[in-house]
């Protein structure tokens, strides 16, 4: 299984980035995915997570309202757009694969990662 992550960037506030994950050996459509970012000298952090089937997402609260997470299951590939995105923002973002159906906020439940991509917001 390989998830690669990407689109991440330099953005200045109020912009917008779209970040993809890929995955390959891999169906994300059966399974639940998220997407965690950390900051540095943070801890990992819940972001979005996306149920198998799609049926249903969540979206932690410091991003409600401005992420959409989403599948494009024809691609096999997970997508995160950032709206109005805010320097508290700026971030390392992973996305991770669970073999379950439902999504949770605990990084420690997924069982395949991303490499990671940098997201940068300047203010």
């Amino acid at each position: 299984v390989q998830l690669q992550a990407s689109g991440g960037g330099l953005v200045q506030a109020g912009g917008s980035l779209r970040l993809d994950c890929a995955a390959s050996r891999y169906t994300i459509i059966n399974n639940a995915m998220g997407w965690f970012r950390q900051a540095p000298g943070k801890g990992r952090e819940f972001v979005a997570h996306i149920s198998g089937t799609a049926r249903t997402t969540y979206y932690a609260n410091s991003v409600k309202g401005r992420f959409t997470i989403s599948i494009d299951s024809a691609k096999n590939t997970m997508y995160l757009q950032m709206n109005s995105l805010e320097p508290e923002d700026t971030a390392v973002y992973y996305c991770a694969a669970r073999s379950a159906f439902f999504g949770t906020t605990s990084s420690s439940d997924y069982d395949y990662w991303g490499q990671g991509t940098q997201v940068t917001v300047s203010s």
